[in-house]
C-alpha cells in the first residue's frame, strides 16, 4: 500500500480523492494540504465524505509544510490537486516533493471525469478573470431557447461544514441563505438562480451528478479557477484572454484546456489591444488547430452611471480574479473608468485583518478591494474596510 499526501485548495482535491482514493485499497490517503483559499488548513475531511477506510476523516494542513509531512507520513505519492498555478511554481512543488524522497503525480482526465446520463456541456477558462460566467450564462440562455432545461453544476467552493455541503442545490436566492453562502458563492449563483437555472455544487461531485441527471435535459459545466471539469463532456467551451496573452501556455491546468477544447472564445476583444488578441490567436492556431475559434466581446455597464461620474470611487472586486488569478483589475474597474470616475481610490492604508493581510500578500493590488468574504469574520473586515475608506460612491 502506498501512502498519499494530496495538496489542494478544497476542491479539486476532494473530487479526485472522492474518485480516484477513496475505495482504493492500494492507497491510504494520510493528508490533505491546503492554499490559496484562506481557513482551510487545521479541519479534517470528514468521515462521512471520506468513506469506511477512514473512519476518522482526513487531516488538512498548511501546503507551507510539505516536507515534514512528507517526513512525518512516511509519503510515498504527492498528488498535485489544484488549479491557476504557473508552470514554474507547479514545478518549484514537484522539486520540493523529489527532494523529499517522494513521487509527484498529476493525476489526468480519463481517471478524474465522471460520465454523465445526459449531454454535457462544459465551460472552463485558462485562467481565473476570463469571463467564464458571461459565457456559461450565455450557453443557458441558448439551450433554455431550445426548451431544454440545463441545469449548471458549479466548480466546488466548499468552505463551510463539508459533510453539510456533499450535494448542494440553489433553486430560489433564499436558498443562499439557508445554506450560508459566501460572497464568493452568491456571485457566482445568484445570476443563474435569477434566470430560472437550477445550480447545484458542493463536495461530492458524483452524487451531485446523480441528482442534477433527474431533472435536467442538459448539465452545463460551470468550472472555476482554470480547472478541468469533473465530468465527461460532450463539448469542452474554453475561454481565453487577451488581456493576459501568453497565459494561456504558462499555467496549469489552462494549458490542458487549452488543448482539450472543442470551442476556444477569445473574450473582451473590445476592451483588448490588437496585438495581443493575434497572440493568443497565433498561440491557438499552434496547439488546437482544430478548435473552432469565436470572438467575443464582454461589456461592461452600470444601472446608473451618473453615481459614478466625477466622483472618488472605491471598486470593490472579485477576490480569486485578483489574487492567486494575478489580474491587477477587473471589471468593476473597467465600470468606473468608462463612466468617468474621477479617482480610483486607494484602500490599502485603511485595510483591516485579513484585509490587510491580503494586500500584504498580493503587492500587485493597489487601487480596488478584493472581495474577500470566506468567514463570518473575513465578511466584517470587508465591510469595516469599505467603511473605513473615504469615497464619494462604492
Amino acid at each position: 500500500m502506498k501512502t498519499v499526501l494530496i495538496l489542494g485548495a478544497a476542491g479539486r482535491d476532494f473530487h479526485n480523492f472522492n474518485v480516484v482514493f477513496r475505495q482504493n485499497l492500494d492507497y491510504q490517503v494520510v493528508a490533505f494540504t491546503a492554499t490559496q483559499i484562506p481557513d482551510i488548513a487545521g479541519r479534517r475531511y470528514p468521515p462521512a465524505l471520506a468513506g469506511r477506510l477512514y473512519p476518522d476523516g482526513i487531516p488538512i494542513f498548511e501546503e507551507k509544510d510539505l516536507e515534514s509531512l512528507i517526513e512525518d507520513y512516511s509519503v510515498d505519492v504527492v498528488v498535485f490537486s489544484y488549479s491557476d498555478i504557473s508552470h514554474q511554481n507547479l514545478m518549484h512543488l514537484a522539486s520540493r516533493t523529489s527532494a523529499a524522497g517522494a513521487d509527484f503525480w498529476l493525476l489526468g482526465t480519463e481517471h478524474t471525469q465522471v460520465a454523465s446520463k445526459v449531454p454535457v456541456i462544459s465551460v472552463c477558462a485558462v485562467r481565473t478573470g476570463c469571463g467564464k460566467s458571461p459565457v456559461s450564462r450565455l450557453v443557458t440562455s441558448e439551450i433554455r431557447k431550445q426548451d431544454r432545461k440545463t441545469v449548471v453544476i458549479r466548480h466546488p467552493m466548499p468552505y463551510g461544514d463539508l459533510a453539510a455541503q456533499a450535494v448542494q442545490r440553489f433553486a430560489t436566492l433564499k436558498d443562499l441563505d439557508l445554506q450560508q453562502c459566501t460572497i464568493e458563492e452568491r456571485e457566482e449563483y445568484e445570476p443563474h438562480i435569477c434566470e430560472g437555472t437550477v445550480v447545484y455544487a458542493g463536495v461530492d461531485y458524483e452524487k451531485i451528478l446523480r441528482q442534477a441527471e433527474q431533472e435536467a435535459d442538459v448539465i452545463l459545466w460551470d468550472g472555476g479557477n482554470n480547472d478541468t471539469p469533473f465530468y465527461k463532456s460532450d463539448l469542452e467551451i474554453v475561454v481565453v484572454d487577451p488581456h493576459c496573452p501568453g497565459h494561456e501556455l504558462a499555467y496549469y491546468p489552462g494549458e490542458v484546456n487549452l488543448r482539450r477544447a472543442d470551442v476556444l472564445v477569445i473574450n473582451k476583444v473590445d476592451s483588448a489591444q490588437q496585438a495581443d488578441i493575434e497572440s493568443v490567436r497565433r498561440n491557438i492556431r499552434l496547439h488546437n488547430p482544430g478548435a473552432l475559434v469565436c470572438d467575443m466581446a464582454c461589456r461592461v455597464s452600470l444601472d446608473n452611471p451618473e453615481l459614478v461620474r466625477g466622483k472618488r470611487v472605491l471598486v470593490v472586486e472579485d477576490g480569486p480574479t485578483l489574487t492567486h488569478g494575478e489580474m491587477p483589475y477587473g471589471a468593476g474597474v473597467v465600470a468606473a473608468r468608462q463612466c468617468g470616475a474621477a479617482e480610483l481610490v486607494d484602500p490599502r492604508p485603511y485595510a483591516v485583518g485579513s484585509i490587510r493581510g491580503t494586500f500584504e500578500r498580493y503587492q500587485h493590488l493597489t487601487s480596488l478591494l478584493p472581495a474577500m468574504g470566506y468567514s463570518d469574520l473575513q465578511r466584517h473586515e470587508l465591510e469595516e474596510t469599505i467603511r473605513r475608506t473615504p469615497c464619494d460612491q462604492d
